[in-house]
């Protein structure tokens, strides 16, 4: 998929599919990046009634997710923000991830005309339905090139 900055238009949600996560999966992250008690014992009742995913890993997920989906690799030219982040409901061992990338607004850049800079709503819902991440970030994308 190649997407330009002319092709993320306001209002186009993108559906970025689905991730399983296991408890294996949430105590190796945590161990390496988030090492707290409610995301590395499988055992604990803890605050949470259980294990749950830290929320970085559900960021994570979240971006490979994007980027495998919303991003394009030959016009994406990374970030320079996130903004309200939001854990509203915690994940956990056996949930179904599957994020949306929502298109807020669009504008080319003054500055460099040869990029386009993109605000995105993304957010994660559970198998449920319950929304688990939300956020707003800032890309900046080039514009389709001229022949």
């Amino acid at each position: 998929m190649t997407r330009y900055f002319e092709d993320y238009v306001q209002g186009v949600t993108t559906d970025c599919g689905s991730v399983d996560l296991d408890e294996a999966s949430i105590v190796e992250f945590a161990k390496n990046y988030d090492p707290q008690p409610f995301h590395t014992d499988p055992g604990i009742e803890g605050p949470y009634g259980g294990l749950i995913a830290s929320g970085w890993h559900t960021v994570s997920l979240a971006m490979r997710q994007v980027v495998d989906c919303y991003l394009s690799g030959e016009s994406s030219l990374g970030g320079s923000a996130v903004d309200e982040l939001r854990w509203p409901a915690p994940v956990r061992p056996g949930d179904t991830l599957r994020f949306r990338a929502t298109v807020t607004s669009a504008r080319t850049s003054a500055s460099k005309p040869d990029r386009g800079i993109i605000h995105t709503f993304i957010e994660g819902v559970n198998q449920h339905g319950v929304t688990i991440l939300s956020l707003n970030v800032v890309n900046f994308i080039l514009v389709r090139p001229t022949a």
